[in-house]
């Protein structure tokens, strides 16, 4: 059954077949001879083409007299850290300059094969990887605020200023030495109801909010470089917490607008169209031809509608609510079906119909 807000049937199809995980969230699969639904991973045995039907939220499948199964568990949150990880989160959170090796980890209780597995599913990197970007990360920005490279080095847990310069350079791409004038974008996946999302920030504010699948992705990502003089590196940033926080309430219908900070990367015209767009208000959608005209150029239409395109804060800075003068969606980054369903929240959340 092929639902109004997922991709096309032959799309959720080829994921499921193909167990692709970028579509975790998005869609699940039921499945008639078993009378079960699963994730698009669920490493259970394919059924075949015509005994299942696709469902865009677990509650679908439920009301549709369906199980969830036990081998995928659908109904767990999409990345989140499950259960049996939160207090090796809790240890890491509490002090992120700790060095855990396996030995370590099977001490506190936890089997490092499977913190591994975890680990390069959600964050593609090893746990021990994960701890290093945090520390180097921690000890960049302590670098560009003032201290010496060898008290970062030791203080984050260093034992020789070669091991940490080493490590440094792996991750960052520079030197330490190189902090004062080189830039980094921290980038991290958030899992959203319409499939993960890749974030990036810097000191600014959030630079970088694009769903893992669209095609400019890399694209974009060259270009966050080039503007910013930065290179790229998984870590955590404050502005994260922010993010993660007003998604969810943006998701379950609580906050109308965003508030958190933006680092805007673009031309001046880029700019002065990303602001207009910050201007329509929630549920509701304006033209490319009223943009062109608020921003004082009319007749730069095709102008503003690739400004749209070029947006790398998907969903924060709304180009989603852009549609067509004839009042018809048009094209979206992220997919028709996606921004159909930010609308379409919106609409229900605010109380006004829009028929899509």
């Amino acid at each position: 059954m092929e639902q109004m807000n997922t991709p096309s049937l032959q799309v959720m199809r080829r994921a499921f077949y193909n167990r692709d995980s970028t579509y975790e969230g998005i869609f699940y699969v039921a499945v008639k001879t078993t009378g079960v639904f699963c994730k698009p991973t669920c490493t259970a045995r394919k059924p075949k083409q015509e005994n299942i039907e696709f469902f865009s939220t677990t509650r679908d499948a439920l009301l549709h007299g369906y199980r969830p199964c036990k081998v995928c568990t659908p109904l767990e949150e999409v990345s989140k850290a499950p259960r049996w990880l939160h207090p090796l989160m809790d240890l890491v959170n509490q002090s992120p300059d700790l060095r855990l090796k396996d030995q370590d980890l099977r001490r506190h209780g936890f089997e490092p094969s499977r913190v591994r597995r975890w680990f390069n599913k959600h964050h593609g990197m090893t746990f021990q990887a994960y701890l290093r970007t945090i520390r180097i990360s921690q000890a960049f920005g302590r670098i560009r605020h003032g201290d010496k490279v060898i008290e970062a080095a030791f203080d984050s847990g260093y034992e020789s200023l070669s091991g940490f310069t080493e490590s440094f350079k792996k991750i960052t791409g520079f030197s330490p030495k190189q902090s004062h004038h080189t830039n980094l974008v921290l980038i991290t996946r958030i899992p959203t109801p319409l499939g993960p999302m890749l974030a990036g920030a810097v000191e600014e504010g959030i630079c970088l909010f694009e769903f893992t699948d669209r095609r400019m992705l890399e694209l974009q990502l060259g270009r966050l470089k080039k503007y910013f003089k930065a290179e790229l590196s998984p870590g955590y940033h404050r502005h994260f917490d922010t993010l993660t926080t007003q998604l969810q309430e943006y998701f379950a219908g609580t906050r109308k607008q965003f508030d958190l900070p933006l680092a805007l990367s673009g031309t001046p015209f880029q700019k002065k169209v990303w602001h207009i767009l910050q201007t329509i208000p929630y549920g509701s959608t304006r033209s490319y031809q009223k943009q062109a005209e608020l921003i004082g150029q009319p007749t730069a239409v095709r102008a503003v509608a690739r400004a749209n395109g070029d947006n790398k804060i998907a969903i924060i800075i709304p180009c989603h609510r852009v549609i067509g003068s004839d009042g018809k969606l048009t094209g979206y980054g992220g997919g028709l079906w996606r921004k159909r369903y930010l609308l379409q929240l919106e609409s229900a959340k605010s109380g006004r119909e829009l028929d899509f």
